[in-house]
């Protein structure tokens, strides 16, 4: 399974250089001098490779140049590309409690009474924190996001295929958010 540890958002400067959006926990070892980076442009099944020359933080942001990509227009070339590896490459965490994205996708999320709620189609990362995107059961449309947080995921079993959850109040509620006028 081919999984995205970066995007090239835009080009910086004059020299080449591309500054990446990290989509890994590791963008020390991803993206190191000397990394060679699989990357396409997304929909695109052509790949290419890459070979890190130089890797700086700047603002918040990581910073790269490319061998072979010598000027702004050879990095502009590169908006959106896409870095992937496989997730066959990845080392098991030794911690129980952590868990790749591609992991949770596609577990079942139920109640601790087993109630079945959805389906974890996706792991949402924000500033706030991880939520996980789920699918209702029985809906084809919709997501529900609830908070990765240990208060509320209580059990997650990868061999067992089950998320469980106790949600807050209302939670569930798909009116959960929104004010009384609907907005």
């Amino acid at each position: 399974m081919e999984l995205v540890v970066g995007r090239v958002a835009k080009s910086h400067g004059i020299k080449g250089e591309i500054v990446v959006e990290v989509r890994t926990d590791e963008p020390g070892d991803r993206f190191a001098v000397g990394a060679v980076l699989r990357g396409h442009k997304p929909r695109e099944q052509t790949v290419s490779t890459y070979t890190v020359e130089a890797a700086r933080e700047h603002s918040g942001r990581l910073l790269l140049r490319l061998e072979g990509i010598p000027d702004r227009t050879a990095a502009d070339a590169l908006r959106g590309t896409l870095f992937v590896i496989d997730s066959a490459e990845l080392v098991p965490s030794d911690d129980p409690d952590e868990f790749y994205d591609h992991e949770l996708e596609g577990l079942s999320v139920r109640l601790a009474d087993g109630t079945e709620v959805g389906t974890v189609i996706e792991v949402l990362h924000s500033a706030a924190g991880e939520l996980l995107s789920v699918r209702r059961a029985g809906e084809q449309s919709g997501e529900l996001l609830v908070p990765f947080v240990a208060a509320i995921v209580t059990s997650v079993s990868v061999a067992d295929g089950v998320v469980e959850i106790d949600p807050p109040e209302g939670l569930l509620d798909p009116d959960f958010g929104e004010s009384a006028d609907g907005k």
